[in-house]
């Protein structure tokens, strides 16, 4: 009969043929194609495979080369969406996670996981000038987004108990440059799309404050609840941080939640925190450190100034997860103010990582993506053929090819071929972005790999991508 068990000494052969291939892995990451070449067709025919009914053992690792080979390297050359770079102690704690294998719901089923996960959530909550802050790890910025939103519907207009039976419509503000997790947190919570209020922006891409009071004065007198305000502390496209200071009065004056999405650019705050004032005055606030504390998927965060709200929307439990120690340490229960029951261990990584590294390491490598989006920002200023699309506020840097004076639909079609390009060559990767109706070319800087070197490759790889497919 076969056994899923195996020996102390089988684990230590396995670990270290995959740590010697991750090392190797690491050491051409410079070399590596930053996308692979590949294809749908060969992806499926190396890995939609027939389930095996007998293991081949260690054979199987054999396939991890296939894997490797067929993945987005993590190069220091990629600039496409905002994703952090995989910071490699923090992937070594993952393994250790996995091994302890803790549900880190309450302090009962993983004493070290609670206590760390709390210690964690406390250092980022200082880091970003919200010290007193608490909250919880999520899987990323979306999950918390919702929560923070969930928290602010029970808080204006609870619905837990008796639904939204003759409740009112209620309605959260945000900006057009608001992620598009919003959106679907409106329609998950029931509040309705239609319900998302998107507030116009300045020049800047920043909400104008302006219109936002006057969109809720105009959705109160009309008798509908003005629940939240989403303030973007670091827009996804642009890296437009809005004005926080304004609207968190605003959210005083008509009592409105304030939720502050920060997953991109909050963290940024540890570098650069006059560019952050008004943070610590939301009520709720998203980070992801699997952005810019580099860290490996996934590692969101939730914080939030008073505890007793998340407790009022997410405590309901039942007789099998029933806490029934006294103790506040040890009759702590993550799932009382969490969507999560199961939550893996999450904090271990990045308390490992931050101990290992100290806060200044990060303070400084978070410097310098910002001074190298400076530097593309400037090489793009001063040359004839593109165009910058955005003012660059962090590391986010949106420009166009411009090429010869062409229609504007031709030019959006020609950036989007010159995109494919681009990321075809496999040299550098960037995104893209629409603004103003405008298609742009958009790099992201939130690798702790990236050099100035790096940065001087981008539009010498655009420009080769431009002669190939320019008409």
């Amino acid at each position: 009969m076969a056994s899923l068990d195996i020996s102390p000494d089988e684990f230590l052969r396995l670990a270290e043929r995959i740590t010697k291939l991750t090392a190797d892995y690491l050491t051409s990451l410079d070399s590596r194609p930053v996308f692979p070449p590949t294809s749908g067709v060969e992806s499926e025919r190396l890995f939609r495979t027939a389930l095996p009914e007998k293991g081949s053992g260690a054979e199987a690792l054999a396939a991890l080369n296939d894997v490797l080979q067929n993945s987005r390297a993590p190069s220091s050359r990629f600039f496409g969406y905002v994703l952090g770079s995989g910071e490699p102690v923090a992937a070594l704690a993952d393994l250790l996670a996995s091994v302890l294998n803790q549900n880190v719901t309450a302090w009962r089923s993983g004493p070290a996981a609670v206590s760390i996960e709390q210690t964690v959530i406390g250092w980022l909550a200082k880091a970003v000038g919200c010290a007193g802050f608490t909250g919880s790890l999520t899987g990323g910025g979306s999950s918390a987004n919702l929560m923070g939103l969930t928290m602010a519907r029970e808080a204006r207009m609870p619905v837990n108990e008796a639904g939204f039976s003759g409740v009112g419509q209620g309605t959260v503000y945000a900006s057009e440059q608001v992620h598009m997790s919003i959106a679907k947190s409106m329609a998950v919570l029931g509040l309705g799309r239609k319900s998302l209020r998107l507030i116009p922006t300045d020049r800047q891409f920043r909400l104008i404050p302006s219109e936002l009071e006057a969109a809720i004065q105009h959705d109160r007198s009309a008798g509908k609840i003005p629940v939240a305000i989403v303030a973007c502390a670091g827009a996804t496209n642009t890296g437009a941080i809005d004005p926080l200071l304004e609207i968190a009065a605003i959210a005083r004056r008509q009592d409105v939640w304030l939720h502050i999405d920060g997953a991109y650019g909050a963290l940024a705050a540890i570098a650069a925190p006059h560019k952050f004032d008004g943070l610590d005055l939301a009520d709720s606030l998203s980070l992801d450190p699997h952005k810019w504390l580099y860290q490996p998927l996934d590692c969101g965060c939730l914080l939030y100034r008073d505890q007793r709200h998340a407790q009022r929307t997410f405590s309901y439990s039942g007789d099998y997860t029933k806490v029934l120690s006294l103790d506040p340490i040890e009759g702590f229960a993550f799932f009382e103010e969490s969507l999560e029951l199961s939550r893996r261990f999450r904090a271990l990584k990045l308390w490992l990582s931050l101990r290992y590294h100290g806060l200044a390491a990060f303070r400084e490598s978070i410097r310098k993506d910002l001074d190298h989006a400076q530097r593309l920002a400037s090489a793009i200023q001063i040359h004839p053929e593109f165009e910058l699309m955005a003012a660059v506020e962090l590391s986010a840097v949106c420009f166009r090819y411009k090429g010869r004076l062409l229609p504007e639909q031709q030019l959006d079609a020609l950036n989007a071929a010159i995109l494919r390009r681009v990321v075809q060559r496999g040299r550098v990767y960037t995104s893209n972005a629409t603004l103003r109706g405008k298609f742009c070319l958009r790099a992201c800087v939130v690798n702790h790999r990236t050099t100035e070197s790096d940065i001087d490759s981008v539009l010498p790889e655009v420009l080769a991508a431009a002669a190939e497919v320019e008409p």
